[in-house]
């Protein structure tokens, strides 16, 4: 009995103990909850009042920066409304000159009005007065008096006629040379003339033999892979590469200078080496199109057609380069259109691509003109710029200004002394021959020719020869020039009497 009150004791003793310790347990529960809780309330709070600070921080710089275009659109509006104030002030001041001129036109045609009528009152009453005198008609009066102004004016008129006819003319040959010089003052080109072969030096004669190989392989296959003449003569120490196509024989020349260097001479050498300088070449050909066109400012060619255009770097024309002959032709075709007001750009592409035909003439049949027609006309380029670039050579009728302006500028590229090797061989003989000619005359001073040979000035002795036949020495001497010599265009012969008469006061 006694044991079952200690265990009921025990019991009800553990059974408080134990919920004493769930009590405490679930009381720390709770508090270790309860501070998470306010934990994540208070890092919420934090959050929350870190976002409302940024939300207000955008706020106001969403204010400051609508403020700011608020007042940029201010100050734009500002400015146009002054803009249109004034625009407003220049129209209405231009309407009232407006108003004024249209005043003074108008009093101004009151005044002729009341001249015209004046005139014919007065017109009126002479006839009146011609036909009382004459006992004539007014139609017959009228007719006489037509007739008697006619006759007192005709030589007076003819005359003014004559002097504005002589004047326009000296004014229309003054106007065309002063573009002339003006184009040519503004280009001055130098001119590195080419042949039709090259000569290499050769650093020894021994040389000489590796070039034309056993039985003459080397040499052969060389000629195969150019397309060239390599002749190998007497004189030491040197080579000559020949050939009628400019492109072959720079291949030719550069491909000998690097075997020569290299020293290795054989047929698998020159191949490989032949191939790379094409290669080189045809680079070359490029570039030299894309530059030109891009010296002149160019835009919107084939580029097939620039590639086209590069190959006249290795042609020439009586020893003159045609690439930069073109270039000269399309500057000095600008800028003679632009003095006369014609289309710049249509005479500027006119003469850069007046020569494109000669890239393939050897080629292909017919003259480099109708070549370059077709090229031109392959490549899309425009009616008008083939229009000016045809007519060069006189081959097709003139059908625009742009095409006398590309001739002439043609012209004074090929006729400058020193521009061509024929013409300035032609130049120096022609200057020799015009001036031997004008000092066989007797009573001839001294005599010049100038103007490449197109102007020969004759100074003569003032005792001998006299006004009378100076002019006839001039007849003379420009007769003796036409049967004696053969020149393009004319020649002019003056013929220049001066006297001076000196004394000294002592």
């Amino acid at each position: 009995m006694e044991f079952l009150l200690v265990a009921a004791i025990a019991l009800i003793v553990g059974i408080g103990i134990g919920y004493t310790i769930w009590r405490n347990i679930a009381k720390k529960k709770a508090d270790s909850a309860i501070a998470k809780a306010e934990k994540i309330i208070e890092e919420a709070q934090i959050k929350a009042k870190k976002i409302l600070l940024e939300a207000q921080e955008k706020s106001l710089k969403i204010l400051e920066e609508s403020k700011n275009e608020i007042k940029t659109r201010e100050e734009q509006i500002l400015r146009f409304e002054e803009r249109l104030d004034k625009k407003e002030k220049e129209l209405e001041n231009l309407i009232a000159e407006q108003k004024s001129k249209e005043q003074k036109l108008k009093e101004k045609a009151q005044i002729l009005k009341n001249l015209e009528s004046d005139i014919l009152k007065i017109q009126e009453q002479k006839l009146q007065e011609l036909s009382k005198v004459a006992s004539l008609s007014i139609e017959e009066a009228k007719k006489e008096l037509f007739a008697n102004l006619e006759e007192s004016y005709k030589q007076e008129l003819f005359s003014r006629l004559q002097k504005l006819e002589q004047q326009g003319k000296f004014m229309l040959e003054e106007r065309a040379k002063n573009i002339m010089v003006l184009a040519m003052q503004r280009l001055a080109s130098d001119y590195t003339p080419s042949h039709t072969s090259y000569s290499i030096n050769l650093p020894s004669e021994e040389i000489k033999g590796r070039i034309i190989g056993k039985e003459g392989r080397n040499i052969r296959a060389f000629e195969l892979e150019t397309g060239v003449d390599v002749i190998i003569d007497e004189t030491p120490q040197v080579i000559t590469i020949s050939s009628f196509n400019p492109i072959r024989r720079e291949i030719a020349r550069i491909a000998m200078e690097r075997l020569i260097a290299d020293g290795r001479i054989q047929p698998a050498l020159i191949e490989k080496t032949v191939t790379d300088v094409k290669k080189q070449i045809a680079e070359e050909i490029v570039k030299a199109g894309e530059a030109a066109v891009y010296e002149l400012n160019i835009i919107g060619l084939h580029p097939d057609l620039i590639k086209i255009l590069g190959r006249l770097k290795f042609r020439t024309s009586y020893g003159q380069n045609v690439l930069s002959h073109s270039i000269e032709v399309a500057r000095l075709s600008e800028m003679i259109a632009n003095e006369i007001g014609a289309n710049a750009e249509v005479a500027k592409i006119g003469g850069l691509f007046h020569d494109i035909g000669k890239t393939v003439d050897h080629e292909v049949q017919g003259s480099h003109v109708d070549i370059g027609i077709r090229i031109l006309q392959k490549f899309g380029v425009k009616k008008e710029i083939i229009d000016a670039m045809k007519s060069h050579h006189n081959e097709y009728p003139f059908e625009r200004i742009e095409a006398v302006i590309v001739q002439v500028a043609d012209a004074i590229s090929g006729s400058r002394p020193g521009a061509r090797r024929g013409s300035l061989e032609e130049y120096l003989k022609r200057l020799e021959e015009l001036e031997k000619i004008a000092d066989s005359f007797k009573g001839v001073k001294k005599s010049y020719a100038i103007q490449a040979g197109r102007e020969v000035r004759v100074f003569v002795e003032p005792e001998e020869i006299d006004d009378i036949n100076a002019k006839k020495m001039a007849k003379e001497i420009a007769s003796e020039i036409e049967q004696k010599l053969v020149y393009p265009g004319e020649i002019k012969v003056i013929v220049i009497r001066e006297t001076r008469i000196t004394e000294y006061a002592k």
